[in-house]
């Protein structure tokens, strides 16, 4: 007979339920799911979308229902007449995606990127992805135009760029009749024990909400990337080519890079909005690529950060012209041609460009 000790049972806890609402669904907790999901506590999770607040009483931590903001009991609601929550040093009344962010997003930014939580790069990130992603989805959610309605009286659209838009996109997955429910689901709740076998318009409903939630999980994650990958190493990088501008330009009015390098955002920064009377960059020298022997950009600044208009476009005379033709009106060699709207040119060399640079200033 076997002596050996009979193996104890480890007792484990049921994966943590987030619930949040069915129906129409938005990009604002579409997100919020997604976001919660991507660490270890909610992963694996089950979802439960419902009303019902005796069922959302079971959950976990609820997002965007339930009536209630309470960080303690995991409950992330915003349509509560007296809620006013905002994110640090920005004006926009959060969504349940925000929300969600404010308290979990340096933890999610620390789990996808290795960065300490506490380190000054992860607040940089954190405010950085904010600022130009979560916020506008907030701003969305709870109908904040992007301007006051008195600066937008009298404008109208050129075009509808309404149907580009990530909450556009989602808004249509609501409709999206070539979504239906899998045969079998991990990580949806259901009360309908038949509803595997039998999918209905609910677990139907369930599947497009997780599409929407990849939809929005995934740009999020693309931004974030960017940012942590792209944008943040080319900080410094900025930073030492603005120290250096006089080196190309008496007047601190021409930048160059050794590499292409994202520096609009951190230009703009750098750029004291004090010295109102110090000139401002006004073109940016970059190579096409980091191969060797890799033609030059000549950059026009935008007059601020989502322009399409540049403080000094390159010269009328030179635009639209291309080779052998924008050689000889530039008088500058090697020039391979300029954009018809003066934004940007481009030249064989780093000389040719820092040439076609220098005299666009004079022109």
């Amino acid at each position: 007979m076997s002596t050996s000790p009979v193996p104890k049972r480890v007792k484990t806890s049921p994966p943590p339920l987030i619930g949040t609402h069915n129906g129409h669904f938005h990009a604002d907790e579409a997100l919020a799911v997604y976001l919660l999901r991507l660490l270890p506590t909610y992963n694996p999770s089950t979802l439960l979308r419902t009303r019902d607040p005796a069922l959302l009483s079971t959950c976990h931590t609820v997002v965007d229902v339930g009536g209630e903001y309470d960080v303690a009991r995991n409950r992330y609601d915003h349509h509560q007449r007296t809620f006013d929550t905002t994110f640090p040093n920005r004006p926009t009344k959060l969504s349940s995606a925000g929300l969600v962010y404010l308290h979990f997003g340096k933890a999610i930014i620390a789990q996808r990127t290795g960065l300490d939580p506490s380190s000054p790069d992860t607040d940089l990130l954190w405010q950085k992805v904010y600022n130009q992603f979560i916020e506008a989805i907030d701003a969305n959610d709870n109908g904040i135009s992007l301007y006051p309605s008195s600066e937008t009286a009298n404008l109208t659209k050129r075009f509808n760029d309404t149907g580009i838009t990530l909450s556009s996109l989602v808004s249509d997955l609501n409709y999206d009749s070539s979504i239906s429910a899998p045969p079998t689901s991990t990580n949806i709740e259901t009360n309908d024990p038949n509803s595997a076998s039998n999918p209905d318009p609910q677990a139907a409903e369930d599947t497009r909400f997780l599409a929407a939630s990849d939809l929005m999980g995934t740009s999020f994650l693309r931004k974030l990337t960017n940012y942590h990958t792209n944008w943040l190493p080319a900080r410094s990088t900025v930073l030492a080519a603005y120290k250096n501008r006089h080196e190309n330009d008496p007047q601190g009015r021409i930048l160059v890079f050794r590499e292409p390098t994202p520096w609009k955002d951190h230009l703009y920064t750098f750029e004291s909005p004090s010295a109102d009377n110090e000139p401002k960059v006004l073109y940016v020298l970059y190579p096409e690529s980091a191969t060797p022997g890799a033609k030059w950009r000549v950059q026009a600044v935008p007059v601020t950060r989502d322009s399409f208009e540049s403080r000094k476009p390159l010269p009328e005379p030179w635009r639209g012209l291309r080779d052998d033709e924008l050689c000889a009106k530039s008088e500058v060699g090697g020039c391979v041609f300029v954009h018809a709207s003066g934004f940007i040119g481009g030249n064989g060399s780093e000389e040719g460009a820092r040439e076609m640079a220098r005299k666009a200033l004079e022109m």
